[in-house]
């Protein structure tokens, strides 16, 4: 019996112009490296960068997958106990890849589903483990952030005093998309009756073209993911572990920076001081509507470091944090969508 497959969710052309945008940014940033700091200085900076931060940083981005992959690894194996560890990492890796090249990180899920249904796994199984998995990371990402927040207050008002407003509305915006995910596993009559009228105003106004089937396929998606979620409920063991990992996780990838900031000399201030800055910059980071909030994130990084970070060694600061955070899961995500190239045996 032929295995239903589904339609590959990233054109080519467009998988193209968003990395032509990426090498564009990133060309666009050396050039301002070295018409601001001079070639000869960015020499000096590479050559007296300590080492063991550098590989520090590095350690922390792969631990960071490794959690990545091992919070989607748990929920499959419960449904499909002959899941590899290795396919799950991997399927994440394509995750981070799509998450990357597309515009709010609007990619990523559809790919790993994709990626997923090519395995043998049920389309509505993987959006239900993926939609968990967003709710467990998110709430670890809002709560962490939340208490380093409050444990290092006045060193964060006094760094943001210009943007807490943004802040706020960061917080309440990833707040409220937890919600409704919550929502939506608890009550599936709910998301439909707030969706039904919008998908029948953008049909009106042409926006959407078939307003019948979109409708059916969002009340059989919150349907499935309904049943889903209720199975997951009386997992509280496996919730639990997945919430411990993703704040594992979140430590991980905010002390990224750190990592970067003590390679290049810098020094007097504690990991624990430089994390709500970047915990800041994350959330700013999701209203950014470019491919990796491209050029957003490099803009922010520079306002919110730039009184942090000494004289001369901030620009280079930006391109290794990027390098660690955007082009690296780039690079380690094509390379692992490799594979799944290969013309798989029908079941």
């Amino acid at each position: 019996m032929g295995k239903k497959q589904i339609s590959k969710p990233t054109s080519k052309k467009t998988t193209i112009v968003n990395f032509i945008l990426i090498v564009i940014i990133f060309i666009g940033l050396f050039i301002y490296m070295v018409s601001v700091d001079g070639i000869d200085s960015i020499v000096d900076l590479l050559k007296n960068a300590d080492l063991k931060w550098v590989l520090g940083g590095a350690l922390c981005i792969l631990f960071f997958w490794f959690c990545e992959g091992l919070t989607l690894h748990l929920p499959l194996k419960k449904l499909y106990p002959d899941q590899k560890f290795l396919e799950s990492l991997r399927v994440s890796m394509v995750g981070q890849l799509f998450n990357n090249i597309t515009p709010f990180c609007s990619g990523g899920q559809p790919m790993q589903a994709y990626e997923l249904n090519k395995t043998g796994k049920k389309v509505s199984d993987s959006f239900s483990m993926l939609a968990l998995k967003f709710i467990v990371y998110q709430m670890a990402l809002v709560l962490f952030t939340f208490i380093i927040v409050i444990f290092q207050f006045n060193f964060f008002i006094s760094l943001m005093d210009n943007f807490i407003w943004i802040a706020i509305i960061s917080f309440a915006v990833n707040i409220f998309a937890i919600v409704i995910v919550i929502v939506a596993g608890i009550n599936k009559k709910v998301i439909p009756s707030i969706a039904h009228p919008i998908i029948k105003l953008l049909g009106k106004i042409k926006i959407i073209k078939n307003v019948p089937k979109t409708t059916r396929k969002l009340d059989k998606s919150i349907a499935n993911f309904n049943k889903q979620f209720k199975f997951m409920k009386s997992q509280k063991v496996l919730v639990s572990k997945m919430f411990v990992i993703s704040i594992v996780q979140c430590l991980s990838y905010y002390t990224i920076t750190y990592m970067v900031y003590r390679a290049f000399g810098n020094s007097g201030l504690s990991v624990f001081q430089i994390i709500p800055a970047q915990a800041f910059l994350l959330l700013v980071m999701t209203f950014i509507p470019t491919p990796g909030a491209g050029i957003g994130a490099e803009g922010g990084f520079l306002l919110i470091f730039k009184t942090i970070f000494k004289h001369g060694t901030i620009n280079m600061s930006i391109l290794f944090w990027r390098l660690y955070t955007f082009y690296a899961p780039i690079i380690v995500g094509a390379l692992c969508l490799l594979p799944s190239r290969k013309k798989e045996e029908t079941k």
